[in-house]
C-alpha cells in the first residue's frame, strides 16, 4: 500500500468540485459554515478563515492547543476541532484541499468523520499528475506522559500505515478496549469513519463552566454515565470508543504533511501526545525520510523540514 492509498495511485489527489455544509461548533456552540474546495497539487491541506481572510496550513507545528481537540493558529486566527475533517481527508486520500470556515471552530456534525466523508464522496476525487510523497519512519520514536500513556512510531517492512491503540476507562461503560488496523480508504470508511466522539456525564458541567462543550448534545457525542450509555440509540459498535480514538490518531498524524509509512502504537494517547509524537519525529533527521518527491512549501523547503525546529506546545 502507498500510505492510505493503493500502490497504483501514487499521485496526488484533490476534490473534483467544491462542496459545503452548515453545522454547530462543539465547544463554541456557534453556527459554522464550512466549504471544502479543490486545490493545486502541492498545496497540501490549508484551513481558511473566510471571516478573517487568514490561511493556516494543516501542519503539526501550527498546532497551538490540544485540550479536548486539535486546534491550529493563535488568538482570533484560531481554528479548532480540525481532527475529524483531517481524518476524513487523509482517510479518503486527499492530499490537496482548502477548508474554508467562517468561525473559530469546524462543525461537529454527528461527532464522527462520516459526514465529511459523505461530502468528499459527493464532491468527487481527482487524481493529478503530481507524484505523491510519503514519510518513511526509519527508527522508533516514542513520547509518553507522567501517567504512563504513550504514543510511538516504528519502522515497517511494508509500505503501509498500521495503527494499534489501547484505551482504558475503568468503572465505566467504556472499560478497556484495543484495536489494530491497517489503514486504507476502505478500512477507514468501514472501521473508523462513523465512530463518534464521547465524554463522561460527570465532566459535562465542568466543561461548560469552562466555556467548552457549549454545542455538545446526544446528537453529536456519546455520553457515558458510569456503566450506562445515555444515547437512546446506544452505540454504533461495541468498541466505538477505541475506534473514535484511532480516528483521532489518523487526523492528528495527517498533520505530518504527507502520509506516513510505519507503525503507530499507543496506549491512552490523545491529541497532545499525538502532536508531540510528530514533533519528536521531525526533530530527529535520522528518524525519517521521504519516499518519492516531497511537497514544497512556498519557501521552497519541504514542509516537515520547515517545521522541524518547532518547540513543543505546553
Amino acid at each position: 500500500m502507498d500510505g492510505f492509498l493503493p500502490a497504483e495511485t501514487g499521485r496526488r489527489r484533490t476534490l473534483k468540485a467544491p462542496i459545503g455544509c452548515v453545522g454547530i461548533g462543539l465547544h463554541s456552540g456557534r453556527r459554522v459554515s464550512m466549504t471544502l474546495r479543490p486545490a493545486a497539487a502541492g498545496t497540501g491541506i490549508v484551513f481558511r478563515r473566510t471571516d478573517l481572510g487568514i490561511d493556516i496550513p494543516a501542519i503539526f507545528d501550527e498546532v497551538t492547543d490540544t485540550r479536548l481537540c486539535t486546534a491550529i493558529g493563535e488568538g482570533e486566527a484560531r481554528i479548532g476541532t480540525i481532527e475529524h475533517v483531517m481524518a476524513a481527508l487523509a482517510g479518503t486520500g486527499i492530499d490537496d484541499a482548502i477548508v474554508e470556515v467562517d468561525a473559530p471552530e469546524l462543525p461537529i456534525m454527528d461527532g464522527s468523520a462520516a459526514p465529511f466523508v459523505f461530502l468528499i464522496d459527493c464532491a468527487g476525487i481527482v487524481t493529478t499528475a503530481a507524484p505523491r510523497a510519503v514519510i518513511e519512519v526509519l527508527r522508533p520514536i516514542r513520547v509518553e506522559d507522567a501517567n504512563g500513556a504513550f504514543a510511538e512510531l516504528l519502522p515497517s517492512r511494508e509500505a503501509a500505515f498500521d495503527a494499534e491503540l489501547e484505551i482504558d476507562f475503568p468503572n465505566t461503560a467504556i472499560g478497556r478496549q484495543a484495536l489494530s488496523i491497517r489503514l486504507s480508504p476502505h478500512a477507514f470508511r468501514d472501521a473508523l469513519a462513523d465512530a463518534r466522539t464521547f465524554t463522561l456525564a460527570e465532566d459535562i458541567a465542568r466543561l461548560r463552566a469552562a466555556g467548552l462543550a457549549q454545542g455538545g448534545s446526544l446528537a453529536n457525542a456519546v455520553v457515558v454515565d458510569g456503566p450506562l450509555v445515555l444515547n437512546p440509540a446506544g452505540l454504533r459498535r461495541p468498541d466505538e470508543f477505541v475506534r473514535h480514538k484511532l480516528l483521532d490518531v489518523v487526523g492528528d498524524l495527517a498533520l505530518a504533511g504527507a502520509p506516513i509509512h510505519g507503525r503507530f502504537r499507543g496506549a491512552r494517547s490523545g491529541h497532545a501526545l499525538n502532536n508531540r509524537l510528530l514533533r519528536a519525529l521531525f526533530a530527529d533527521a535520522s528518524a525519517w525520510r521521504y519516499t518519492g518527491m516531497p511537497v514544497l512549501a512556498e519557501s521552497g523547503a519541504t514542509v516537515p523540514m520547515r517545521a522541524a525546529a518547532a518547540p513543543a506546545i505546553a
